[in-house]
């Protein structure tokens, strides 16, 4: 069993989100499953290899999150966990909107 390594709690949450590969610029459909300020589970069948580098868009009603983030685990046939590695000020204030009104 896996050790828990996330440093602030994750809440549910569903989204639509979109994930880019930075290294082959390819671009997937996903579902985010949970969100936390420093990364979310995405829901997909092909899920990155872990250590990927990869641009995630995160859409919920009219608002929209971007973030690179790291790929640091996988679960076959079900999605991967992306740590956000670079949030640009005006996202971070989204991201922190949306963690306060699920909080």
């Amino acid at each position: 069993m896996r050790s828990e390594r996330r440093r602030a709690p994750r809440f549910p949450w569903v989204a639509e989100a979109e994930v880019t590969e930075t290294t082959f610029k390819t671009r997937l459909k996903a579902q985010t499953r949970d969100l936390s300020i420093g990364g979310c589970f995405v829901t997909m069948h092909n899920p990155s290899m872990e250590g990927a580098e990869v641009g995630i868009k995160i859409s919920h009603g009219r608002t929209t999150f971007t973030a690179l983030g790291t790929v640091v685990f996988v679960v076959p046939n079900m999605g991967m966990d992306v740590a956000f590695r670079t949030v640009e000020p005006t996202q971070s204030a989204v991201l922190q909107k949306w963690l306060a009104e699920l909080g």
